[in-house]
Formats: C-alpha cells, structure tokens, sequence
C-alpha cells in the first residue's frame, strides 16, 4: 500500500491519522501545524504536560514527526525527498503551499475541505456553512493546487447541518467523516478506481478571513439568520450586539425563535427580559422575535454585574444595536 505523510492540526489531524492506519498504508511522517506557530519548547512542555488527541495518536502508532518550520522551507523538501512518501495528505493546513512543495510526493498531494467545492472555499468552510442557512455541506478531497481549495476533486462525502448545530458540532460530524472518507479514498487509489474531477468556477464561492465587524449581530436580518450567525461562530469566537455602552455576547445553546404576540414591530426593540435567566427576547427583522438566555456581558468585570445590569438598566422597548 501507499507510503504517506500527513500534514495537519486537531482533530482532522488525528482522525486523518486513524483513517489512513484503517486503509493499512505506512504513515512514514507527520507534521503538525503548531509546529510552525509554536517555539519547540514550548511545544514539548505542552506535550508532556497536557498532550492533545492528535499527539496521541502520533505516539500511539509510533510515527515520526517532520520537524520543519514551514512546508514550504528547503528542511521540508529534504526530510520529504528522504521520506520518499507516494502521497501527502493535508487537513487543516493555513499556509499557502508552493508549487515545489505540491509536486514532492511520487503521485500527489491531496487536501482535504470541510465543505462541498467548489462552495465555500476559503478558511472557514463550517462557520459560512451555518451562518449562510445551509441543510447540508460535506467534505472534499481535492488534489492540491497553488490556488486555495481550487484543484481537482477525487472524493466528496455529504453531511447534513442540524437545525441548532453550531460550528463545534459540525466540526465533530466532519472529522469523523474524514476518517472514513481517506480510507475509501486510499482503497479505492490502490484499485486505480478514482477520475479527477476538475471543479467548475462558475459554481465557486470564497469566504475571506472574518473581520472585527463579522461578530457584530444585526438585527434587521431575519431571526434565522441571526440565530445561525450567533451558532456558526462557535467555538472560535463569540458574537455581539451593544445596548446603550455595554456589549452582550449571546450563548449559542440558549437561542428561541418565537412568535411575535406583542405590539413592537421595530427590529431591535427589546420586548421582554428576565435577570433570573440572564434573557432579552428582542424584534427581528422577519417580525419574528428571538430569546437569547444566559447573555454575558462583554469583560471579566462587566460580567460580574450581568444579572444587575439586565435587572436595572435594560428598559422595554429600548433598542439593542
């Protein structure tokens, strides 16, 4: 079977790993990506003390770690050139791979896309996913190209989105689909069952990095929407939306959409509050409302004061921005 080097970061990491030991090929070198964010000691002091999944696995199938500072660098090229692996396979990965890099393995390098391309392309495939009301999204193997998530799919697997699913569910859904999807892909190289399929960019979307201005809510959009933004940020980052100075950032497990029973029609207005539950229930802009439970707000200190602030300083029909 094939030789194969593995380029990666969490969870897709360790199940890419675990899938490509379930094909019986040679994983003959792994690199993780906090290698090239990380000072090696400080590395080796988190692996001693707190070791991650992905560690784990590595030290569980005793395979080697590449110790480059970047896949692009000449060490790179010379561990991979000593490896002499057939494929390299990338999960995960946020540099920008050069052409000298993608052409090392004998038959391919191969990443892997947590969404259905060509749509969602670009670093943040389950937050867009979700934020952009998707039923369903999936995960690509693709041949690599010097264009992000542009090269030749030899392998997609659907995944359903939930209705209340946030980024960190469908992040779980995908990497397990991972592992299983590099185990057909790998049986299925072997028995030379697999076509490239170039991607049509009539059908490409990209999503750029989000910005400060991403996290902010808006309550004209419509309760949906809303809701899904709030659950497609997590875990990796909160969202917001200010009243009068302060910010509350909503949890993305305490969300209600509910019937608009009361007399307020103005997106923003807050209609209902409870200091007890730490909940606004504000107008959105479909006429709907949504009722957000155990809001935070923004601060170490100002989270302190939550249930006082609501209690105290939160008005009736006041807007929220």
């Amino acid at each position: 079977m094939f030789r194969v080097v593995i380029l990666g970061h969490g969870e897709m990491l360790g199940n890419l790993i675990a899938g490509v030991q379930d094909a019986k090929c040679k994983i003959v070198g792994v690199m993780r990506y906090e290698r090239l964010k990380k000072l090696d000691i400080y590395t080796k002091i988190k692996d001693f003390i707190l070791p991650s999944t992905e560690y784990s696995y590595i030290k569980s199938y005793n395979v080697p770690e590449l110790k480059s500072k970047s896949a692009n660098s000449e060490q790179f090229k010379k561990e991979i050139l000593k490896l002499n692996p057939d494929l390299v396979i990338v999960g995960t990965w946020g540099e920008k791979l050069k052409k000298e890099s993608i052409q090392l393995p004998k038959i391919a390098m191969i990443n892997v896309h947590p969404s259905l391309l060509p749509k969602y392309r670009g670093p943040n495939p389950y937050l867009e996913t979700i934020r952009h009301l998707e039923k369903t999204t999936g995960i690509t193997f693709h041949l690599m190209s010097e264009e992000y998530d542009a090269g030749a799919i030899l392998l997609q697997k659907q995944i359903e989105i939930k209705p209340d699913d946030t980024g960190k569910e469908l992040k779980e859904r995908t990497v397990l689909m991972a592992r299983k999807a590099v185990t057909e892909l790998l049986n299925s190289l072997a028995d030379d069952f697999i076509i490239p399929v170039e991607q049509s960019e009539e059908r490409a979307t990209y999503y750029p990095q989000i910005t400060r201005d991403d996290i902010m809510l808006d309550f004209n959009k419509t309760s949906e929407e809303i809701s899904a933004h709030i659950r497609g940020f997590y875990p990796w980052s909160k969202t917001y939306f200010s009243y009068k100075s302060k910010f509350f950032t909503p949890n993305p497990y305490k969300l209600e959409i509910l019937d608009n029973n009361t007399e307020f029609t103005t997106a923003g207005t807050i209609v209902e509050k409870s200091f007890e539950n730490h909940s606004l229930t504000v107008v959105c802009g479909d006429g709907k409302l949504l009722k957000m439970e155990n809001l935070r707000l923004f601060g170490k200190i100002n989270n302190l004061f939550t249930t006082q602030y609501i209690k105290h300083f939160v008005e009736l029909n006041d807007l929220v921005a």
